[in-house]
């Protein structure tokens, strides 16, 4: 094997693949990306056996083959490497790199027991890549990520007809988001799969300058032996990657979802944010902030006598009776971060139920299809007495 590429679209490629790579492998050759040259195309592939990425970009071969090496020295030593084209050669089981002064010589691993990559399932559509990854995004921060809760550690995607629903919850939030797609078969029966939260958010983020991402999926509806595939191009790159569904049940959350409101508070989130993070300064992470809103204010207050107490207050549009209520911190701002509006409507029913989060009237036209269709529903923290 022999080829010869631009440095920085190798960087690229490499860095992608080894999005798979396991930090804990089972097997040696799982830490591995496999290189293969056939023609004028260079394939980089990773695989952990649950998630498998794979690029494809031209190069000027010398020769064809194929070579596995470790895949987050590879990745390392490619993002390292000065701005000249790279020479890659295979001499017996050592791969050299070298790319102006600088040279590199790795050890390769049999080939052959790297497992075949699965192949990419049936398309069911393609949405914009920008669109998918600013909607995934939004979704993933309440996935929750505890192992033993399998369920809760995915993002349920939900297909039905041209709409697409992103689900996740950890049992403390909810964060929903609905956009708009191109299916295949529109006339196809509805599909619910669960899909890992942290595989789903790379590979959407990687395909986010993709004008058109490809879902695949096989195992329609299904679990356990389901795959689903996102495929697009970017800069003249094919890239893939798949990942088996969770066979798991996710919780029936629509019904989580009040209805109809007690009170509700249009608050400017930038002055909110800088707010809660302030007053958080005196508490332990987790500990809750405290908000009372009453008519056109809202005070937050954490801390105690024993720890050191702080105390903010900001102007709000508030329509009810007042209401005293309390957050993690860090939980409100992941909510109000992933509304990506400036303002937000913040909906009660009674102090000790779940609040949710929605950009405003106003600030949903301006940011339509990145915010319109986004929900976040945030359970408060019991405060004493």
């Amino acid at each position: 094997m022999k080829f010869r590429v631009e440095r920085d679209a190798l960087a690229d490629a490499v860095t992608w693949a080894a999005r798979s790579l396991a930090s804990r492998p089972t097997l040696p050759v799982l830490a591995g990306l496999l290189l293969a040259v056939e023609g004028d195309q260079l394939s980089v592939s990773g695989f952990d056996l649950e998630a498998s990425t794979q690029v494809d970009l031209e190069v000027s071969s010398g020769a064809d083959g194929q070579a596995l090496v470790s895949g987050r020295l590879l990745a390392d030593i490619t993002r390292s490497l000065p701005p000249h084209p790279v020479d890659v050669t295979l001499d017996g089981s050592r791969l050299t790199i070298a790319c102006g002064a600088a040279r590199f010589t790795l050890p390769g691993m049999p080939v052959d027991d790297f497992p075949k990559l699965p192949a990419m399932p049936t398309t069911a559509g393609t949405v914009d890549g920008a669109e998918f990854a600013a909607a995934v995004s939004q979704v993933a921060v309440a996935a929750g990520r505890d192992d033993t809760l399998p369920m809760l550690t995915g993002v349920r995607l939900e297909i039905d007809g041209d709409r697409l629903t992103l689900a996740a919850t950890d049992r403390y939030r909810l964060a929903v988001r609905e956009l708009s797609w191109n299916p295949s078969d529109p006339s196809a029966a509805a599909v619910q799969v669960l899909v890992p939260a942290r595989t789903l958010a790379d590979a959407a983020k990687s395909l986010s300058h993709s004008e058109s991402m490809t879902i695949a999926l096989s195992g329609a509806g299904g679990t356990g032996e389901g795959i689903i595939g996102f495929a697009g191009t970017t800069n003249g790159r094919a890239s893939r990657a798949t990942t088996r569904l969770l066979d798991a049940t996710f919780p029936a959350y629509r019904s989580l979802l009040p209805t109809e409101w007690a009170s509700t508070a249009e608050v400017s989130v930038p002055p909110l944010v800088e707010a809660v993070r302030r007053v958080a300064l005196v508490t332990d992470r987790n500990a809750p902030v405290r908000m009372e809103f009453a008519d056109g204010t809202v005070s937050l207050t954490a801390g105690g006598d024993d720890e050191g107490r702080a105390e903010e207050q900001l102007e709000v549009a508030y329509d009810g009776e007042p209401i005293t209520t309390a957050f993690n911190p860090q939980f409100l701002l992941d909510g109000l971060g992933a509304l990506a509006t400036s303002t937000a409507r913040m909906l009660f029913t009674s102090s000790t139920k779940p609040v949710v989060l929605r950009p405003t009237e106003s600030a949903a036209a301006e940011h339509a299809g990145a915010a319109a269709e986004y929900t976040y529903l945030i359970m408060p923290v019991r405060l004493p007495g």
